[in-house]
């Protein structure tokens, strides 16, 4: 019924949700070997799990002061964006995630770049792309991007800039909402790469219109809608 996944942030990093991710990346991983083109973005508690799984340490994060923070990207020296999810962005553009805080962090955990290096399964998967620094000036790696899949993982959150109105730390700037919009474009581009066609009636079945989203932006908690499943 998918073209691709994506693993969202939130708070649970064992039990079932662990388990369940971790089954998930798996069958991603075969598809991916079998010869569909199957992407994976993960995001924040999507990027922690991806480590945890990878670099097969329950253990390896570390405590950032991330919460709550704009912040910038640094790109790693000589990095080569072709390919991953930077391709789409203008190289003014590019030059402002590094000057500029138009990306929004809300994590305590996350890796060092050492850390990161010191583990052959992480760097034989993942090639970094990009670094950040937290509120203690402590460096963790922020986006990696696979060697030889189509996954792109996010210590960073590049969805809010567009559709979370109510935290002052979320820039809605022209160039903060292009970023939401060129790494929006990017999982789409890449998800249409998929051989997968499920029947047309099941996607209308299953599609998010057949649900109504609850108003609540009058809480000032930053969500303006919610979808709320019973």
């Amino acid at each position: 019924m998918v073209n691709g996944v994506l693993f969202t942030g939130g708070w649970a990093k064992t039990g079932l949700y662990y388990e369940v991710v971790e089954g998930i990346f798996k069958k991603i991983l075969k598809k991916n070997d079998a010869g569909d083109h199957f992407p994976l973005y993960a995001i924040c508690l999507g990027f922690e799990l991806l480590t945890m799984i990878i670099s097969k340490d329950q253990n390896i994060l570390e405590s950032f002061n991330a919460t709550n923070q704009a912040s910038t990207l640094q790109f790693m020296e000589n990095t080569q964006i072709e390919g991953t999810v930077f391709q789409r962005f203008a190289p003014d553009l590019l030059k402002k995630l590094s000057t500029d805080c138009l990306v929004m962090q809300n994590h305590h955990y996350g890796i060092s770049p050492e850390r990161f290096e010191d583990n052959q399964n992480l760097t034989s998967f993942f090639k970094i792309l990009t670094t950040s620094a937290d509120e203690d000036n402590k460096v963790y790696i922020s986006t990696v991007h696979a060697h030889s899949y189509p996954m792109t993982a996010f210590q960073w959150h590049p969805e809010k800039n567009a559709f979370e109105w109510g935290l002052s730390m979320i820039l809605q700037s022209e160039d903060a909402v292009q970023v939401t919009r060129h790494v929006a474009n990017h999982f789409v581009s890449e998800a249409r790469k998929s051989l997968n066609r499920p029947p047309a009636q099941r996607v209308l079945d299953n599609l998010i219109y057949n649900y109504s989203p609850t108003y609540c932006g009058k809480a000032g908690k930053g969500y303006d809608e919610v979808y709320i499943f019973t």
